[in-house]
């Protein structure tokens, strides 16, 4: 399938088939929402790992506006809250393993279980202290030494944007080695997926206040300015298609 390019950014991860193809090198999948589009505006080198890499449409309100303007493509919105699932199906079917990295100990240590009882697959996680980025060595050290042991194929990276974006790009030549084959940031998936946290309801999915909805329920202050950041994503979306699409018309 060919490739959307919209807000900058060349998303070429439209359905679920694209994100499990089996690459000689770890396949680095991106799922951007309106957040990491607003970020990559300004971030140069954010930029360059999503556009280097593979992305998917995440964020419900990008995803709608992206199909506005390409009505003669069809495309899915995969978001890793979702996307963690299909690569649990997937894992069955096909005799894989998953690695859960970061999230805090007890939503990482539960969403192990909830994942190994369910789907019967060989799953382990691991949460490192919390720290900014980059890491200290010896924590760095040790979680590739988790990683190492276990051998996954699937590793999913729960630190936030876009700490585990710059992890994951900084480790691809670790994992290419370990020979994973799909490294995912998946943000606060962990926290659905042990219960700590609940998603919106699906409605309130297909309108695109998911955000709004993880705020009210989790009233703290960061997802506020995540929830204001996400908002400068009509400015983008101006710049990069409104005005321009104006200027050509002229």
């Amino acid at each position: 399938m060919t490739p959307v390019n919209f807000c900058g950014i060349t998303f070429d991860c439209l359905e679920y088939q694209q994100v499990f193809k089996e690459d000689l090198k770890t396949r680095f999948v991106v799922t951007v929402n309106a957040e990491f589009i607003v970020k990559s505006s300004h971030n140069q080198k954010l930029l360059n790992i999503i556009n280097t890499n593979h992305a998917t449409f995440d964020g419900q309100i990008p995803y709608l506006f992206a199909r506005l303007l390409n009505r003669q493509k069809h495309f899915n919105k995969i978001s890793g809250s979702d996307l963690i699932y299909e690569a649990c199906e997937y894992a069955q079917q096909h005799q894989k393993s998953l690695f859960l990295l970061g999230g805090n100990s007890e939503s990482n240590a539960v969403a192990v279980e909830k994942i190994k009882r369910q789907y019967g697959i060989r799953v382990e996680g691991y949460s490192p202290p919390y720290e900014n980025y980059p890491f200290t060595p010896e924590n760095d050290r040790i979680t590739l030494e988790k990683i190492k042991e276990f051998n996954p194929d699937f590793l999913f990276v729960g630190f936030g944007a876009i700490k585990q974006e710059y992890w994951i790009n900084d480790h691809l030549k670790f994992l290419n080695q370990q020979q994973i084959s799909l490294a995912v940031g998946c943000g606060g998936t962990f926290d659905f997926v042990s219960g700590q946290a609940t998603r919106a309801p699906r409605f309130v999915q297909k309108v695109g206040f998911e955000g709004v909805w993880r705020f009210i329920t989790e009233p703290r202050l960061f997802r506020f300015k995540r929830l204001l950041e996400s908002f400068h994503f009509f400015n983008v979306l101006y710049n990069h298609h409104i005005a321009i699409g104006r200027k050509q018309f002229l």
